[in-house]
């Protein structure tokens, strides 16, 4: 009897520009940010995130880390885009920092990590180049 081998070839993925990788390095910073969540509790009395809120944030920094990393190892576009789905759950638990009337440096902060993850987001996400066909 002979024996059969059955190979499956999949197509190797494409590599990540240098502008994923940046991008993926700036979710990545963000995320370690918010590992640090639970060590910022707001005291008894003043106007902050509940402690709910910390532990949201925590959990999506360790998912923005993990996928980050998964997505520079192995390329995985699925990654990528569960980096920055994390990303955008976890500014937009930071938005009310805008309406509570907490201290204007913790807005200005607000304010740059949602600008660095616009950025990050879109440097993440955006696409390699296209390859057009030459025609004469």
């Amino acid at each position: 009897m002979s024996q059969q081998t059955t190979t499956t070839s999949t197509a190797p993925r494409p590599a990540l520009l240098a502008r994923n990788k940046v991008g993926l390095v700036i979710l990545g910073v963000l995320g370690v940010a918010d590992l640090t969540a639970l060590a910022f509790s707001t005291p008894d009395g003043e106007v902050g995130p509940p402690d709910s809120i910390l532990y949201l944030d925590t959990a999506l920094g360790v998912i923005t880390v993990v996928a980050v990393i998964v997505a520079l190892v192995q390329r995985r576009r699925g990654a990528v885009r569960l980096a920055a789905g994390a990303r955008v759950l976890s500014v937009l638990t930071a938005m009310p920092a805008f309406f509570a009337g907490v201290e204007p440096f913790v807005v200005v902060l607000v304010a740059v990590v949602l600008v660095l993850t616009v950025v990050g987001i879109v440097l993440a996400l955006s696409p390699g180049r296209r390859t057009t066909p030459v025609t004469d």
